[in-house]
């Protein structure tokens, strides 16, 4: 049996499609950025014929509706709301990578809705935030052209991509049609992910699987999941890359048929597997507990209410950059220390946390005050802090213009010249 949702869904719910069995065990797909539910099409015909298989898009995903979601709890929500709609309460999960996300967030937060997980070329931190954030920043500039065109390269092999010219067009179509704003969301929710010191808490049967060759979540950070969640198993598939449901099917389904019919041993009958499939390692040794970000101390009070400061570094992390604030940081000495800290606390825990303007408007502000100021350095990190609240080089451009009028001519002509080294350096694609 086959359906497949109405696409007009309600912003709270995902655009979903079932195979299978109205009475088998439920298994959930996810799927990476930039994907659809069609990556998981060559595990269809061998999973649907013992679960009841949903596959859903992310918003703005393959003519989904483009509502973005801001957060991957955000995103797992939506997933909820429409499995209560079908009325789904326990089911099996995969995904892959931010679809693995998805996955761990439903682990740790709903772990009563899981029977068991494995998580496709995930992990625990999807490198850091200001590469995310970069990567919003190109789209918001150029469009998704530029990742629809690197997409083949961190997908897929060299030989797979060469020996597969029409998966390799699938695949950049994909990407073409994805709505920008959802794909620059997404990238924003997985800037913001970082479950390493939760791992522990993972209580459900996972199975980590990544492909050999994978160089945007790989080995490593297979291991550090299989480290830190208790039990888990660890599959490396040879011959793949971070698409390796699509690369190597028939392994990655096996890998898939024989953990799930695992879990459900008590209700279903274990499945035969071909035996030559990629071994599965034992579990591995726990690693070293990490305190949770922001918490490694007692909340602090000032003048009978909270201290900004931690509010203030997560808001000037997420603006500035992880790089530019470490080595702000970094630099501080007992000279300059108090300094460092006063910024963090006022300017950015006091004044940049108000609700009352967006982080959009704050930058305009921003902008046209360095400009009068001739504060050309600071200009120089808050033009890449318009770019990352936002802001498109066009309207950084009318912005400056602006300045001409209220500032003077001389101030607004030495802001282009930084403003522009910038905006090229910020919004260049990648190799």
């Amino acid at each position: 049996m086959e359906r497949v949702s109405d696409t007009q869904t309600p912003p709270k719910t995902l655009q979903y499609r079932i195979d299978g069995p109205d009475d088998a065990p439920v298994l959930i797909l996810g799927p990476s950025l930039g994907t659809t539910w069609h990556m998981w099409d060559r595990q269809i015909g061998d999973l649907a014929r013992q679960w009841r298989v949903l596959r859903f898009d992310l918003p703005g995903h393959g003519g989904a509706p483009a509502y973005p979601a801001p957060s991957v709890a955000e995103l797992a929500g939506r997933l909820l709301t429409t499995l209560d709609e079908l009325g789904i309460q326990r089911f099996g999960y995969a995904g892959c990578s931010v679809g693995g996300a998805i996955g761990l967030e439903l682990a740790l937060r709903h772990p009563h809705r899981l029977a068991s997980l494995a998580l496709v070329a995930t992990s625990p931190r999807f490198g850091t935030a200001d590469e995310f954030r970069q990567r919003g920043v190109i789209v918001r500039t150029n469009g998704l052209d530029p990742m629809a065109r690197s997409a083949p390269e961190r997908w897929f092999t060299q030989g797979f991509a060469l020996a597969q010219p029409a998966i390799v067009e699938w695949a950049v179509q994909m990407v073409r049609t994805t709505d920008p704003g959802c794909y620059i969301a997404t990238c924003e929710a997985l800037a913001a992910f970082d479950v390493r010191a939760e791992l522990g808490r993972v209580g459900v049967p996972t199975l980590v699987l990544v492909g050999s060759e994978d160089q945007v979540t790989g080995p490593a950070e297979a291991r550090t999941l299989v480290a830190g969640i208790p039990d888990a198993r660890l599959a490396l598939v040879p011959g793949a890359s971070h698409l390796a449901p699509v690369e190597q099917p028939s392994a990655v389904t096996d890998l898939l048929v024989r953990h799930f019919s695992s879990a459900w041993q008590d209700t279903l009958t274990a499945i035969p597997v071909p035996h030559a499939v990629p071994a599965v390692s034992a579990p591995m040794g726990p690693v070293a507990e990490i305190a949770p970000a922001g918490h490694a101390q007692p909340e602090a009070v000032t003048h009978g209410r909270p201290d900004p400061y931690e509010a203030g570094m997560t808001v000037r992390r997420a603006v500035l950059g992880d790089a530019h604030v470490d080595r702000a940081t970094a630099a501080a000495d007992g000279f300059t220390g108090d300094f460092q800290e006063l910024i963090t606390r006022y300017a950015w825990g006091e004044v940049w946390t108000r609700e009352e303007l967006d982080r959009r408007t704050r930058s305009v502000i921003t902008l046209t005050a360095l400009v009068a100021g001739g504060h050309l350095d600071e200009l120089a990190f808050h033009t890449k802090a318009a770019l990352r609240n936002g802001l498109t080089p066009d309207e950084i451009k009318e912005v400056l213009i602006h300045t001409a009028v209220y500032c003077g001519v001389p101030a607004a002509n030495s802001a282009f010249k930084v403003a522009q080294a910038v905006i090229q350096e910020e919004t260049t694609p990648r190799p």
